[in-house]
């Protein structure tokens, strides 16, 4: 009995989509020039899951933002640094009280600028917030799906904590408390902003 090889032509229109799909990258792995762009596009697919799934944590120094919350979209990552001024950029593992209403958001990393020390005075005057005397943004009322957002009460950044902050207007930053204030052991390292 010969074997007969199962093509798209044969399938019900209905069934077809993903028979066809198969068939199209079958059809260009066999073709030398698209095998590299196929590696190199399956090798993102694989780091995309990782990331995402597996564990979050960038692994190597070349940052990519694509956010709203700062102007930069391409960074250099410097590990071990452990003192941070005003001014500096950090990436740091996120885990604030949002991580109840947004589970995915526990231990995502987070680009933003340190805005406040330890001991900075923090004033909140109609949800316009001000860290050691300078303003650093408006806190919303509401996240983009419609959960109250409250704005930070302490009136003081407290000891072994930053006050970061974003560029953007919708940045989710220090100025509420469910994205807190960052310690020292959150931070993955200084950033250095390129484009």
């Amino acid at each position: 009995m010969a074997t007969r090889l199962l093509t798209p032509e044969g399938i019900p229109s209905q069934s077809r989509g993903p028979i066809v799909l198969w068939w199209s990258v079958v059809a260009l792995a066999r073709d030398s020039k698209a095998r590299i762009p196929l590696a190199v596009l399956f090798v993102i697919w694989i780091l995309a899951y990782l990331r995402l799934f597996v564990d979050a944590t960038p692994r190597v120094p070349l940052l990519f933002n694509w956010t709203a919350s700062l102007p930069y979209h391409v960074a250099w990552l410097e590990r071990d640094v452990t003192a941070f001024d005003r001014g500096d950029f950090v990436l740091y593992t996120f885990s604030g009280k949002a991580v109840a209403d947004y589970p995915g958001l526990a231990g995502q990393p987070f680009f933003k600028i340190v805005a406040g020390l330890p001991g900075d005075p923090i004033r909140v005057e109609d949800r316009n917030v001000f860290v050691a005397g300078g303003y650093v943004g408006f806190a919303k009322l509401r996240t983009f799906d419609g959960r109250p957002l409250t704005p930070v009460k302490s009136p003081v950044v407290p000891a072994g904590h930053y006050y970061v902050r974003g560029t953007g207007a919708d940045s989710f930053d220090s100025r509420y408390q469910e994205a807190g204030f960052v310690a020292p052991a959150q931070i993955v390292g200084k950033v250095t902003p390129w484009l």
